[in-house]
């Protein structure tokens, strides 16, 4: 394994561990709409990521300003960057919307089913091979998907909005060429126009919880943003660096330790269905690492 596969690899897992715990932080805000919560990682992700493309900018050689600059001239960096910010802005707000109404198991089961997208999308896109067990693999832990999906008792469309969006995002991502500091930059840049005009409504209106007299929430928001920053910049140097099938199957992580805070930090209900359908995903997970080097 070379020294960029080995990055990449720990930037995967170091990610979905980050992912896996986010759930504990943005409960805290639970009191504010998810709408809001995005608008403002999308906002305080932007100033953070502003402020680290400038310094990197400044110190950086006339070499890598020039390829820098050259690359923001092109039509098709705007184009991978304003879909790649556009995808995340909807998996964002799914997921602020399932943690901050009680519904982190199926937050939980929307990561368990964006693996098994980026491996489909690894296969029949990039035309990434699997083998008859990997796919034995993936068919186990489709099972385990199914399972949960019915043991949810309801159509999880959260968890399909969670799912869909970030594997198209991790898809997207695979075509990026700018380093993952200034792609998140250019990222959050995309978004901010309509988040501000959003905002600027919003508190025109007369609501909105930012600058109500409430010092530890609006901190708490403003830290979001910079956590919101940490696993995507690992995500992104990991998308540059690993196969996506490799990078589907270290995502059961996050979900994995998604459903553990549901169903025992949280106390969400959690049938016997829902055990055996994370049973085959993980049986599903051991497979396929087994049969990688």
């Amino acid at each position: 394994m070379s020294a960029s596969t080995r990055l990449g690899f720990f930037c995967a897992v170091a990610a979905n561990v980050i992912w896996g715990l986010f759930p504990i932080f943005w409960n805290l805000l639970r009191g504010t709409s998810a709408l809001e919560l995005v608008s403002h990682r999308i906002v305080w992700a932007f100033v953070f990521s502003m402020v680290i493309a400038v310094i990197r900018f400044r110190l950086s050689s006339r070499i890598v300003r020039a390829a820098l600059l050259e690359s923001l001239r092109r039509r098709q960096t705007w184009a991978i960057y304003s879909a790649a910010a556009f995808l995340i802005a909807i998996n964002w707000g799914a997921f602020l919307y399932a943690v901050t109404n009680e519904q982190v198991l199926l937050s939980s089961l929307g990561y368990y089913i964006s693996p098994l997208f980026n491996v489909l999308l690894g296969v029949v896109v990039l035309g990434e091979r699997l083998s008859a067990p990997r796919w034995g693999a993936v068919g186990l832990a489709g099972v385990g998907v199914l399972v949960m999906t019915v043991a949810a008792g309801q159509f999880p469309w959260v968890s399909l909005l969670m799912a869909g969006s970030f594997a198209g995002y991790a898809l997207v991502k695979k075509k990026a060429r700018l380093d993952p500091m200034n792609g998140l930059f250019l990222e959050t840049l995309v978004l901010l126009s309509p988040t501000l005009v959003y905002l600027a409504f919003l508190y025109q209106g007369g609501a909105g919880d930012f600058g109500r007299g409430d010092p530890m929430l609006d901190w708490m928001l403003i830290i979001g943003g910079f956590l919101t920053l940490v696993p995507l910049a690992f995500f992104s140097a990991a998308a540059q660096r690993i196969p996506l099938t490799l990078i589907g199957v270290l995502q059961f992580i996050g979900p994995t330790l998604q459903f553990m805070v549901g169903a025992f930090y949280f106390g969400e209900p959690m049938s016997t269905y829902t055990l055996v359908g994370f049973a085959f995903v993980w049986s599903g997970v051991a497979v396929f690492l087994a049969t990688r080097r």
